[in-house]
């Protein structure tokens, strides 16, 4: 199930960010997933929330924005949907050698929503030796 290292992946690098801008927990993580990327939505939150036990994601919520499969037939230049199990044979002059797609393989963190942690701690550094 590479779900599984996708959550993985996605909990890590928002992880880091949060951690990085001192964020205490985060709350939402909204992903872009395409119809041709080879996830499954539900799998992949089964994953997400497997992922984020301990770690400031543990409870955060996972938002799914699915992108449909398109394509273009650069003989002809129709644009399609191509659907799942994708259709990638031009639906007007039906080749489907010069295909071109155009979305849906999209995997990407569109925004992510934290808590603001406490501020830094500035450690007192002398800028120099007194005499």
């Amino acid at each position: 199930m590479h779900e599984m290292s996708i959550a993985m992946a996605v909990v890590g690098q928002v992880e880091e960010a949060a951690e990085a801008a001192g964020a205490s927990a985060v709350t939402s993580v909204r992903l872009q997933v395409g119809e041709l990327a080879g996830v499954v939505a539900e799998a992949l939150a089964f994953c997400f929330e497997l992922a984020c036990a301990g770690t400031l994601l543990e409870g955060s919520a996972l938002d799914t924005e699915p992108v449909p499969g398109r394509a273009r037939c650069r003989s002809c230049t129709a644009d399609w949907a191509t659907g799942m199990p994708p259709r990638l044979a031009c639906p007007r002059c039906d080749r489907a050698t010069d295909v071109e797609l155009l979305a849906g393989r999209e995997l990407q963190i569109l925004t992510v929503r934290w808590e603001d942690g406490p501020a830094p701690t500035v450690p007192r550094v002398p800028i120099a030796e007194e005499r």
